[in-house]
């Protein structure tokens, strides 16, 4: 199992803290911090804009970040990879792009474990364009019904698009088989990959998936700053989601035409020093190797699901059991005692953890629940961790039994 926590500042700097929160946001690594210090004292200055020394080193500094990302999801090219705000963001210029493809009688769909993010924008786009919304629901187990999903996936179907990992339940979608699926009635596979993305390695051109995104903070780098990767074919084919400032090749008072992909999607000034950041949390993780981080993952979800299930009464797991079809991400509840509570007595132990409907109101509904408790795991998180979660969950049957 990985022992990495020195890496990480204010995990240092606090000693006695459990930080079982990653699923909202990761802590970062010292190189994250070290490398966007570097740029902001020594390089920085706008993009693609001044023929002087600094802008050129910012810009080079940006232009490899992009690089860095597009070799982590190896992508054929760079110009393949937008940079965003974040996962949300990356679904939205989706969905106002390929909004034009679609129809009266169209139909997107998604399933029961969306996020918000990849629920609403495609809400938006049916009541605009006259399509239609579907959610191909979770077996008994919390996997994706794939029985379910071939049968909704007909000539209507035109997009499908799917969490590489629920962020509630932990599970893993078969990207693959859900491929195999849109190839045969031509619709488009996009992936939200929030949280794929940093338990998980991702080869899009193995998937065969079409659009995929993910953001930055989850994956131990900055906020405001995240990733959308799509095929050539489609973001040539895409109108931009905004427009302004060095998106374009020529304008006038009546007209603009478009720059190439990928400043076709970039409008003003980017996420410059984040960008760096970025890329330094994606070479720190594949320093550590992926594989290894997936086996870290798996070890740490499969002892605190047999130490949850063994020592604390009362609790109910929500989610597959621990094994290659789960990442690390365990929502919970006690019999009795609301999420919120759970939350303030670990919090009062020095275990952070998150509760509420964890942006996924939807699922909450097919789980017959209101909220859960959730720990989320990363790499920086050791076995010692569970002691302090398992007492206070103990403490908290004590107090609300």
């Amino acid at each position: 199992m990985l022992d990495v926590r020195a890496d990480f500042p204010l995990l240092s700097n606090q000693p006695d803290l459990s930080f079982l929160d990653s699923g909202a946001s990761a802590q970062k690594p010292q190189s994250v911090i070290d490398a966007m210090q570097r740029l902001t004292t020594h390089s920085y200055a706008n993009v693609h804009r001044g023929a002087y020394r600094l802008s050129q080193e910012s810009t080079t500094a940006y232009e490899q970040a992009r690089s860095t990302v597009a070799t982590f999801l190896n992508a054929s090219s760079p110009n393949q990879m937008i940079f965003t705000r974040g996962t949300t963001t990356g679904i939205n210029m989706l969905a106002y792009g390929l909004s034009p493809r679609l129809g009266p009688g169209d139909e997107v769909l998604i399933t029961d474990m969306e996020h918000h993010a990849n629920i609403i924008p495609w809400q938006r786009v049916a009541k605009t364009t006259g399509a239609t919304l579907r959610h191909a629901p979770i077996t008994a187990g919390y996997l994706l019904d794939m029985e379910a999903m071939a049968d909704m996936v007909t000539s209507k179907t035109k997009i499908i698009s799917v969490t590489g990992m629920s962020n509630v339940l932990g599970t893993i979608v078969d990207l693959k088989a859900v491929v195999g699926l849109a190839e045969a009635v031509g619709a488009l596979v996009i992936v939200d990959a929030a949280q794929l993305a940093t338990h998980r390695s991702i080869d899009v051109q193995d998937l065969g998936v079409d659009a995929l995104v993910f953001s930055a903070h989850k994956l131990l780098g900055p906020t405001g700053i995240g990733a959308l990767w799509a095929t050539t074919e489609l973001l040539e084919s895409m109108e931009p989601f905004e427009t302004g400032g060095e998106m374009i090749t020529t304008v006038t008072f009546d007209e603009a035409t478009w720059a190439p992909v990928p400043a076709k999607f970039e409008a003003g000034t980017p996420p410059i020093v984040e960008s760096v950041g970025f890329a330094a949390a994606i070479d720190y993780l594949q320093d550590l190797g992926m594989d290894a981080i997936a086996a870290h993952d798996n070890e740490l979800t499969a002892l605190a699901w047999d130490r949850l299930s063994t020592e604390v009464a009362g609790i109910d797991i929500y989610g597959p059991p621990p094994g290659p079809q789960r990442g690390g991400v365990l929502s919970f509840n006690l019999r009795g005692v609301h999420a919120h509570d759970v939350a303030t007595i670990l919090d009062e132990s020095r275990v952070a953890v998150r509760s509420g409907h964890h942006c996924a109101k939807p699922l909450m509904g097919v789980l017959g629940v209101g909220a859960t408790a959730r720990a989320s795991f990363h790499v920086y998180n050791r076995p010692s961790d569970l002691d302090p979660l398992i007492a206070g969950l103990n403490t908290a049957k004590e107090i609300f039994g």
